[in-house]
């Protein structure tokens, strides 16, 4: 993949990126993600169709790999229960947590980063709002999905309604299918670790997440196959759009900053050129003689003779 770090974009800004600016923005962000997925539910028929149609180019490509994997997790807890606290929790934990890393250990590379993850995640939600789709476990039973989610709801805290906590399914939208970003999220965390780990363990591990999570999405029966491959779409076009995001902040910043910076820059010559010539204000004005004395006084110590003819006190012996 391309890098997003673009030489002079990357250097100046990040060293002055804050967490007490960063996270309010990365709630923002999020809060206004999560408010698009409620507002784009769209009509049920229509993201139902959409599911059907999803599921029928799958089979025609024989790409249909939900069946046998949702199959299997039904049948064995041992990986159904597993699966359902991975695709309940790790999205909302692991993608903070290395964003807070790159932050704090990786700070050269954390703006391209960030940048990247919310240019996707705002394209993925233009997705939900254009495509409204229905996820396999909400067909008619006839198409022979298990909600995984719902048949082991008695070992998690989520209820049947997604991965909602148990009594709050009205506050997701079940129908924001297409794409998955439970995928692109976890492909951002595979390349950020593959890049960044610096260990062959971080390295397996960037490898390891996106992979196991696009087979828990489908075999939890909460995404098809090609809703994994638009989320990873998503995020290739997140990462082509984040220099140009990037490089309209800074013209943005540099628009405006100037405005003050060259004021307070005037303040401090004129400042400084006040007391070392001692004889003009900003105004133009002379500084009567008097005044420029006492500069001279207390800046020579031991004065001349001349000068302390002149009304200055005589240095002490």
């Amino acid at each position: 993949m391309p890098h997003t770090e673009t030489p002079g974009t990357e250097a100046g800004p990040a060293a002055r990126l804050r967490w007490w600016s960063e996270l309010p923005l990365i709630l923002l962000v999020y809060a206004c993600y999560s408010a698009g997925r409620l507002l784009a539910r769209g009509d049920v028929t229509t993201a139902v169709d959409h599911g059907l149609a999803i599921l029928r180019i799958e089979k025609a490509l024989h790409l249909d790999a939900e069946h046998p994997l949702n199959r299997l997790f039904t049948r064995e807890p041992w990986l159904g229960v597993p699966a359902d606290f991975w695709y309940a929790s790790l999205h909302y934990l692991v993608t903070p947590a290395l964003l807070v890393w790159l932050f704090r250990s990786r700070a050269p590379h954390y703006r391209a980063a960030r940048t990247w993850l919310m240019t996707s995640t705002f394209i993925g939600l233009i997705g939900f709002t254009l495509l409204p789709t229905c996820p396999p476990r909400l067909l008619d039973a006839g198409h022979g999905f298990v909600d995984t989610m719902a048949h082991y709801s008695a070992y998690g805290w989520w209820g049947g309604e997604a991965s909602a906590p148990k009594g709050l399914g009205g506050m997701t939208n079940q129908y924001a299918a297409m794409p998955s970003l439970h995928v692109g999220w976890a492909l951002w965390c595979g390349v950020m670790l593959w890049r960044h780990g610096g260990t062959r363990t971080a390295k397996a591990a960037g490898v390891v997440y996106p992979l196991v999570t696009t087979i828990v999405v489908m075999g939890t029966a909460n995404h098809y196959f090609l809703d994994a491959v638009a989320g990873a779409a998503v995020m290739g076009a997140g990462l082509l759009l984040a220099p140009v995001v990037m490089r309209t902040a800074d013209r943005a910043r540099a628009r405006f900053a100037p405005r003050v910076a060259p004021a307070a820059a005037d303040s401090r010559a004129t400042g400084s050129s006040i007391v070392s010539a001692g004889c003009q204000t900003s105004a133009g004005e002379r500084i009567p003689r008097q005044r420029e004395s006492r500069f001279a006084a207390s800046a020579e110590p031991s004065a001349s003779p001349s000068d302390a003819g002149e009304g200055a006190p005589a240095p002490a012996r």
